[in-house]
């Protein structure tokens, strides 16, 4: 039976695993057919490692352990089998950007189209960050510091021109098969999810994918300077257009909804099943934090293949801005790896709101025009790889609703509105369900109204 993966709902991984095992044994050749030079910041990795005793038990234990549990594992074979051939791989992965991948299962002979592998760290050690010595392993900060390091190396190549190759390259003779972000069947699914709040009959789901989005179809690259780039691509003007009325708040990202809790605590323990959010850990102890007590927090996550900027749900001003930097590959921890019957019944519910907590975040705090939303809170959260999260406005700035916010370069993960305790609200889910089934609502429509007082 197919096993999908946890936290990647938004298609960040294929769902199918043998996808991500046919993808991990051709990386492997690659990696052995070419030569490059070990990147600085993975050599100080290495040497971080390999200096420090603990964390050197550590980095071969969690690989260990893994295989111990191969009957869990989501990879199976071939699987990475040491540190050691991780960072090789992990190497060759900072020359390359996120490939559109095309997987028939030889054994259930499913085809699964536009795969995308956004995840590649992730992806090798999915099941080595999962165990006791895994979570040790990366929650240890000077391990976090370094990989901070290491994904900015890589964020200079998805910057580059280079990483454009991506975009128009097709490798129909690799397993799984590599075709171009641009071909046709990679824009019609990407014109697909953004078309999925709309009705089936909806005429935008023919229309082409310059219709959505600023490009220009004449280039190559469709203007597109590097993968970053065109994963940050911006919509048309119209295309999204800005819920109206000063008492709707707006969706903030092209997002599905997750789940909405009211009553949140200041405080609360990560460590059981049901995971709750935590105020203080999600806004880092800021003092504002108290202002929230009690009140209401909307969690929705994005799609691999959507739109990555933030826009703001309402008009206001920024009254305070920050970043927070957070652990990257802890999320896994709760992927259910130890319960006896490998389930994953507490993972993605329960690690989203987690991650709220850990990963790498933006925290922008927006007085609201209207007097009955008052003070809000918006969060970024980026997961694993995904953690350049980048704010674009400033403290003291006026802005009004559906004006950028930010993005998430190299994608995205999740996000979370905060509302105070006496702003009542009436959400609007758009036909779909909170939940890991949803589907996206576009960003800037009517997520919420608040109640007459």
């Amino acid at each position: 039976m197919n096993q999908t993966y946890p936290l990647l709902k938004g298609n960040w991984l294929p769902k199918n695993k043998a996808h991500v095992a046919a993808w991990i044994k051709d990386l492997k050749t690659r990696t052995h057919l070419t030569s490059h030079s070990i990147a600085q910041p993975i050599a100080e990795f290495k040497e971080l490692v390999e200096s420090d005793p603990v964390l050197l038990r550590l980095s071969q234990d969690m690989f260990t352990e893994a295989k111990s549990h191969k009957e869990l594992t989501p990879l199976e074979t071939p699987e990475v089998n040491s540190f050691d051939e991780f960072l090789v791989l992990l190497n060759h992965i900072m020359t390359q950007a996120p490939e559109c991948t095309e997987f028939l299962d030889p054994k259930t002979g499913a085809l699964e189209p536009c795969g995308l592998i956004g995840f590649p760290i992730n992806a090798l050690l999915d099941w080595p960050m999962a165990t006791d010595s895994g979570y040790a392993f990366f929650a240890n900060e000077l391990v976090n510091q370094q990989f901070k390091k290491i994904l900015t190396y890589w964020s200079l190549y998805l910057s580059s021109p280079a990483s454009r190759s991506v975009l128009v390259e097709n490798h129909p003779d690799r397993i799984p098969k590599v075709f171009g972000w641009l071909s046709d069947n990679a824009q019609k699914e990407m014109v697909t999810v953004a078309c999925q709040a709309e009705a089936s009959d909806s005429e935008n789901h023919n229309k082409p994918f310059e219709h959505f989005f600023n490009c220009d179809p004449t280039d190559k690259h469709y203007g597109f300077k590097s993968w970053d780039d065109f994963f940050t691509r911006t919509f048309k003007d119209g295309v999204r257009p800005v819920a109206e009325g000063d008492d709707v708040i707006a969706n903030a990202c092209e997002s599905a909804p997750l789940q909405v809790v009211t009553n949140v605590a200041k405080s609360s323990s990560f460590w059981l099943k049901g995971q709750p959010y935590s105020l203080e850990n999600m806004m880092d102890f800021d003092p504002l934090a108290e202002q929230f007590v009690g009140g209401t927090v909307y969690q929705a996550f994005l799609s691999a293949l959507s739109y990555h900027r933030w826009n703001s749900p309402v008009s206001g001003t920024i009254k305070k801005t920050f970043m927070v930097n957070g652990s990257y590959y802890l999320g896994n921890r709760y992927q259910g790896f130890n319960n006896p019957d490998g389930a994953d019944d507490s993972a993605p519910n329960n690690s989203q709101p987690f991650l709220t907590a850990v990963a790498t975040r933006a925290v922008i705090f927006i007085e609201s025009d209207n007097p009955k939303i008052g003070l809000m809170c918006f969060i970024a959260i980026g997961m694993a790889e995904v953690s350049s999260c980048a704010v674009t406005v400033e403290e003291g700035q006026h802005i009004n609703k559906g004006d950028e916010l930010g993005m998430f370069h190299f994608g995205g993960s999740t996000h979370c509105l905060i509302f105070k305790p006496d702003v009542e609200l009436e959400f609007d889910f758009h036909n779909t369900a909170p939940g890991l089934d949803a589907t996206n609502i576009p960003v800037c429509s009517r997520i919420a109204t608040v109640k007459n007082k």
